[in-house]
């Protein structure tokens, strides 16, 4: 990692910084994996060994944030405390039992006697990620950049500056201590920035960064996307639903219910709005009021759904409101195809989740509803690359091509096809006279 965590990086060696990254990250993708694995162990140790220090850093950035009267999403996406971190670590020893993704061999082909093709899958190359307050961002794109043998730029908010910097530094103390022992992993593959300014120069860096992950807010990441010609993952919104079926078991949706909004409600993969079929509605919307309320959560609803409990309006924009917050939005409507036609105007294509006990029902939903995650009588808070085994996840993706949903070790490769001949050339190939490939997988 850079001596620069501090942010002083001047415009002049900017572009050598990130140079030294893509050198790095060269090396970084011929190292084996016991390499990779020795330095993310460091990383972890010194992570617990200085959480006192982390965390310190973490309550200034906390306490200015709540004095500038910031969001209280963005608040709670800030905090760091220790479990927060511990999950921090756990995520980084997660990743090193993860098999190794590169130089995985998915076709070996004879095209004829002699001329072999490989298809092997290689690193990305260098990958920027651009975040807003989640410092436990620092660590999980680290611990993923370097198992698949990426080079990583981070450039977090300024409201996380003293947060990131901290976990910076405690990381790149790590790693210059393990790459002087065991000449592995350089300090140089994760870089931290902390300006604008840089922000801005790396979005126009396309011959250096292959990939930009931006994490945040609708109005950040469609920022980003609209201001550099470097390939784009991620989403800008997070509008996820509920849908209690008519055939729901009662209890167990106000449980779910209850989970999917209030157990982390900044979260981009807590549900925004509750869709109720009418035939279960007066059954339902008691208990789960009564339950949500007891929680904080602030519900607004359609005109059906306050004819049953007393709560305010919703209006037309809600249904496509991204909240972070304890606020939900209840519908109620009268058909799986009125829930699924709802959500298909609405939501985000991020995750949906459906609460029935009929089996053919959940098919249905989980059949048409279109998003990186369809949910059959689970917690949508289960979108997230650590609880899928991902080790941890450098962002969700809400785009239809590949990587989808969390993005962890899988979705930071890609694959080059490697031929290796004895002097084949395709003129022999071609022709009358031509010769036939013979196409056989060894």
């Amino acid at each position: 990692m850079s001596t620069n965590v501090s942010g002083n990086l001047g415009s002049g060696n900017l572009t050598e910084t990130i140079q030294s990254t893509r050198t790095a990250a060269i090396a970084l993708a011929k190292l084996p994996s016991a390499s990779k694995n020795i330095a993310l162990e460091a990383i972890a140790v010194a992570l617990e060994k200085n959480a006192d220090r982390i965390l310190t850093a973490n309550q200034k950035d906390v306490t200015a944030a709540i004095a500038a009267q910031l969001p209280n999403a963005l608040i709670a996406r800030l905090k760091l405390d220790a479990n927060k971190l511990q999950s921090m670590i756990a995520g980084v020893r997660d990743v090193i039992r993860l098999a190794d993704p590169i130089g995985d061999r998915q076709i070996h082909r004879e095209l004829d006697a002699g001329l072999i093709l490989e298809r092997l899958s290689c690193p990305l190359g260098v990958i920027g990620v651009i975040f807003e307050a989640r410092p436990d961002a620092v660590t999980q794109i680290a611990a993923l950049g370097i198992k698949s043998g990426n080079g990583v730029i981070l450039k977090g908010g300024s409201e996380a500056v003293n947060s990131c910097e901290a976990i910076a530094a405690v990381m790149q103390e790590a790693l210059e201590q393990s790459y002087t022992e065991n000449q592995g992993v350089s300090p140089h593959v994760v870089q931290l920035l902390t300006t604008r300014a840089e922000t801005l120069a790396i979005l126009q860096m396309d011959k250096l960064i292959d990939l930009i992950i931006p994490r945040g807010s609708n109005q950040f990441v469609r920022y980003i996307q609209d201001n550099t010609h470097i390939p784009v993952l991620g989403h800008a919104d997070g509008v996820c639903h509920l849908y209690v079926d008519g055939l729901a078991d009662v209890t167990k949706a106000v449980v779910i219910a209850v989970d999917s909004k209030t157990q982390y409600p900044a979260a981009c993969n807590a549900i925004e709005t509750l869709l109720v079929h009418g035939a279960i509605a007066s059954k339902f919307l008691p208990l789960a009021q009564a339950a949500l309320q007891t929680k904080g959560v602030k519900l607004l609803g359609c005109d059906r759904t306050r004819a049953i409990i007393d709560i305010q309006a919703a209006t037309e924009a809600d249904w496509s409101t991204e909240y972070c917050d304890l606020i939900l939005s209840i519908k109620i409507v009268d058909t799986l195809e009125a829930a699924i036609a709802h959500i298909t105007h609405y939501g985000s294509k991020h995750t949906e989740a459906i609460v029935t006990e009929d089996q053919a029902i959940a098919d249905i939903f989980t059949s048409d509803v279109d998003a990186a995650g369809v949910y059959h009588n689970c917690s949508t808070r289960f979108a997230d690359g650590f609880r899928y085994g991902f080790g941890a996840e450098v962002g969700i993706s809400t785009n239809k091509m590949p990587p989808r949903g969390p993005v962890g070790l899988e979705g930071l490769v890609t694959y080059k096809y490697r031929l290796v001949g004895n002097g084949h050339i395709v003129a022999d190939y071609a022709g009358a006279n031509a010769k036939a490939f013979t196409h056989r997988d060894l």
